[in-house]
């Protein structure tokens, strides 16, 4: 969330406002009592009527006591009470509440756009929220459904040992696509919430890689992919079992999406302020309209790959990044083929 900067209107501070009941106080008090010397002055005098002073001091200071509690209660209690109304909606769910107040107090109008500010964050995190949970239940429910119906088939007893072990291997595929979900799941959960233990420590980032590589050996060699690898020793401080994520989605992404036979060249490079890692792949690109969401849970640029995957892979590797203020960006090679840039904070001794 950006801190919003707002410009203060003119008016009333708050702390000032003992100071100006006081002044109104000692107002109300000469002006009643000149006030009354007058009124009282021009019926005694030209009207002949004469009223006892005291009962008439009563009257005017009824009436310039009236005015001021109007006044208080129109620049104090009724946006207090508005406000009040507000929450109450909040509280029963209302996200769409708005108010405005005129009131001349600076405080209260920063609290009522404060309010305002809070209620549309709400809002989106609602929408948020809801959206996450409809996603994440209709990926769930992909895999449990294909697991349920291949345990059925796999109760026929007409059913042949090949057939058998199509079937258990199909279970086990979409066990382990279920498994990663909620990983993935638990984890964005974690971060979102700063639920993550620091274990921050010295490690090498070019190692790192380089294990990540050696993990998705059989990927890259199932698709006979070339692997042009330049990594300059580098080290970092951070947690090495989070970071770990971003290489192996970024890594798994260039060979899954590259043609059969095509090459993923792969860069770090470090200097006194940050850390730079790229990785390009020779495959179809991704179109500009994908590019503007491929960080977004659950999006999946192409859909024929849509069972290797669930869409939280790269959104995964953007909370993580953000984690360490960092930035990562994707864009299409001038001819064919996508680029990942990752850019870390440069370890500071």
């Amino acid at each position: 969330m950006k801190l919003i900067r707002r410009k203060r209107k003119k008016g009333f501070i708050l702390s000032n406002i003992n100071i100006f009941f006081t002044i109104l106080v000692l107002v109300e008090f000469i002006f009643t009592i000149a006030f009354a010397s007058f009124v009282q002055w021009i019926l005694e005098s030209v009207l002949q009527i004469t009223i006892p002073t005291t009962l008439f001091l009563l009257l005017v200071g009824a009436f310039m006591g009236s005015a001021i509690a109007f006044l208080v209660n129109r620049i104090f209690f009724e946006p207090i009470q508005k406000l009040k109304d507000g929450m109450n909606d909040v509280s029963d769910g209302d996200f769409t509440v708005k108010i405005d107040t005129n009131s001349p107090i600076n405080e209260v109008r920063e609290l009522y756009d404060s309010f305002d500010l809070m209620v549309k964050e709400l809002s989106a995190t609602e929408i948020l929220q809801s959206d996450f949970m409809s996603n994440v239940s209709h990926e769930i429910k992909t895999p449990v459904n294909a697991i349920e119906g291949y345990a059925m088939l796999l109760e026929s007893e007409e059913i042949t040992p090949e057939e058998q072990q199509e079937y258990v291997e199909k279970i086990l595929f979409n066990t382990k696509r279920l498994s990663e979900l909620v990983g993935n799941v638990l984890l964005l959960s974690k971060i979102d919430n700063q639920a993550i233990p620091k274990n921050e420590k010295k490690f090498r980032l070019d190692e790192q890689i380089r294990q990540s590589i050696m993990q998705l050996e059989t990927k890259w060699t199932e698709k006979d992919i070339e692997l042009d690898v330049e990594l300059e020793r580098t080290e970092f401080i951070g947690n090495a079992t989070l970071l770990i994520h971003v290489w192996d989605n970024l890594i798994n992404n260039a060979i899954k999406f590259n043609n059969h036979g095509g090459t993923v060249k792969l860069r770090l490079s470090s200097n006194a302020d940050r850390v730079t890692f790229t990785i390009e792949d020779n495959g179809p690109g991704v179109s500009e309209d994908a590019i503007k969401h491929i960080f977004d849970k659950f999006y999946q640029a192409d859909s024929s790959h849509r069972q290797e995957g669930n869409g939280l892979g790269l959104a995964l590797v953007k909370r993580i990044v953000d984690l360490y203020e960092g930035d990562i960006k994707a864009e299409n090679l001038p001819d064919t083929g996508c680029r990942f840039t990752v850019v870390l904070p440069a370890m500071q001794e």
